[in-house]
């Protein structure tokens, strides 16, 4: 027994994964406990809305012994008509039982060392700075730019993965990422 607990107190309490068709329903469910019914109804699931989020670029954490601990997505954006392709982040959810255990922070660590290693130049998200501000996110680049819908503008933050990334970047985000097909538009639209 003693030996048990050696193994489980060295075993790590999550794991970093990419999504997988077999963490939707965990997802879906985790994103309601954690965001609540109006999850749906905010401006960045305009963007998000029957697409699909950016190759190599959704996350889980799991539990050490299997589900899913929390989530993080990120989807292609275009900053403003004709403008430059940015990432939009979100949303990033962690299992209401865990808040505090880092798992949320391991999630943005993973997520935009994966956007700077596949290319990206700049990451956008709707949150807190005193949170996100960690990570390198502030609102200083983004007065020119808007979410398509209500949001409050100090929430609309960003960090240039690449210096000068959003240099002259205005107007209204808009979704350039791959769409669903159209099968699973419809179960997402009942879900």
């Amino acid at each position: 027994m003693e030996m048990s607990v050696e193994i489980v107190a060295h075993a790590p309490a999550f794991v970093m994964a990419a999504e997988t068709v077999a963490d939707v329903a965990a997802r879906e469910a985790l994103l309601d406990r954690a965001m609540g019914p109006k999850r749906k109804t905010k401006s960045s699931e305009k963007l998000r809305r029957g697409r699909r989020p950016s190759e190599g670029l959704a996350f889980v954490a799991r539990y050490a012994l299997g589900g899913v601990a929390g989530t993080v997505r990120l989807w292609d954006v275009t900053l403003g008509e004709g403008g430059p392709a940015a990432l939009l982040l979100g949303p990033l959810a962690v299992d209401p039982s865990l808040t505090s255990a880092g798992i949320g922070s391991a999630l943005m660590r993973h997520a935009i060392a994966e956007a700077a290693r596949l290319g990206h130049a700049a990451i956008l998200l709707v949150g807190d700075e005193p949170y996100y501000g960690r990570f390198g996110f502030s609102a200083a680049r983004t007065g020119a730019l808007a979410m398509p819908g209500p949001y409050e503008r100090h929430r609309l933050l960003a960090l240039e993965l690449v210096d000068g990334a959003l240099d002259g970047a205005e107007g209204t985000l808009k979704a350039s990422g791959r769409k669903l097909k159209a099968q699973a538009q419809i179960l997402a639209r009942e879900a």
